[in-house]
């Protein structure tokens, strides 16, 4: 049971600073929007305000997924849960896990031929991609660009949105550990 708790004590640790950092991302997105708004007033509208909000939101949804996990801030059917025990949660939420583990490993595939994508690679498997890229064997193509007439470069919200991916899949396998651990009497 040591490498369970101590795989639980580095991701919990890692999702907790992230997510702390990432929830005063809002005042970001605040603020821009502020910022569009006064522009707008001043008859000089910016371009860019509207895509760097939903960039933002996307990168406070993404890596802040993780952090709602592991509080249990996410939204659950709590009229029959709240009144089970400790143990049938636990195995409730141990099979669950498997469902949401699922979800995340087919987001996480297509987020990555998404990035690839956006990267310039044409081809069906991504990981040989990036796998090239490390290599040398591949080269970046032409780089994916937003059709709006600011026209930002694609690939930097798609990896943010992979590693929150990857992150809150992490996660979802460190609170699977916890139900195990909670199935077997111990604390946590």
């Amino acid at each position: 049971m040591r490498p369970l708790r101590a795989y639980i004590a580095v991701v919990d640790r890692m999702n907790y600073g992230i997510g702390r950092v990432i929830m005063f991302g809002i005042f970001v997105m605040m603020a821009v929007l502020l910022w569009s708004t006064i522009s707008k007033f001043s008859d000089q509208p910016s371009l860019w305000t509207l895509e760097v909000a939903q960039f933002a939101m996307i990168t406070y949804f993404f890596l802040g997924g993780p952090y709602a996990i592991q509080m249990g801030s996410h939204v659950r059917m709590d009229l029959f849960y709240e009144n089970w025990s400790i143990k049938k949660k636990a195995a409730v939420d141990a099979v669950m896990v498997f469902c949401l583990v699922f979800y995340l490993g087919v987001l996480l595939w297509g987020g990555l031929s998404s990035t690839a994508y956006s990267l310039g690679y044409w081809g069906s498997e991504p990981f040989s991609f990036f796998a090239g890229l490390v290599t040398g064997a591949e080269e970046v193509g032409t780089l994916e660009r937003s059709r709006t007439i600011w026209r930002p470069y694609l690939w930097p919200i798609k990896t943010i949105m992979c590693v929150g991916i990857l992150l809150m899949l992490l996660q979802a396998l460190s609170e699977l550990c916890k139900d195990i651990l909670r199935l077997r009497g111990e604390a946590i």
